[in-house]
């Protein structure tokens, strides 16, 4: 149980999502209908994509795929990954220690839905986070709260829960 003082972090919400303990990555060679065959399979509406050496290059989403191949009657299994995605050097990040809060304020400022969490000291993505993650995480704290201040309210103490 969370006390009142504590925020939810990056990284507690990314343990708790789809993403956790999957290949969340694409090659940025890989053609836009191999990104659109692992979107479907993993469930997920976005992918980070990785160049030559592995290293993070950019982003390629749902929205992408959309606005960029679709609705511009390009061919998916003919276009790279890499000529339609948002690249590393427009890219948003977050940091495991980043609240939950923060990561949602990254969110909204550049209307996306899906932050890369990059780890602070080597750099590389560790993971992926989504609005909905962000959103679950959220919920999850304000009921752990409404818990606290109804127990507290029932005279059960606001800290120990209603075992």
């Amino acid at each position: 149980m969370t006390s009142l003082e504590e925020s939810p972090s990056a990284k507690s919400a990314w343990v708790k999502s789809c993403y956790f303990e999957m290949d969340f990555t694409i090659p940025d060679d890989s053609s836009v209908y191999e990104a659109v065959q692992k979107f479907a399979a993993y469930d997920v509406g976005c992918l980070v994509t990785t160049d030559e050496s592995g290293k993070i290059a950019g982003v390629i989403s749902e929205r992408d795929y959309v606005t960029k191949v679709a609705l511009l009657g390009r061919n998916s299994k003919e276009t790279k990954v890499k000529e339609v995605s948002t690249k590393t050097s427009n890219l948003i990040t977050a940091t495991p220690k980043d609240s939950v809060d923060e990561c949602m304020q990254k969110m909204l400022s550049k209307d996306i839905r899906h932050l890369p969490l990059v780890d602070e000291d080597s750099k590389t993505v560790i993971g992926m986070l989504s609005i909905k993650d962000l959103v679950k995480t959220l919920v999850q704290e304000k009921e752990d709260t409404i818990k606290i201040l109804s127990d507290f309210a029932l005279g059960k103490g606001g800290h120990f829960g209603s075992e």
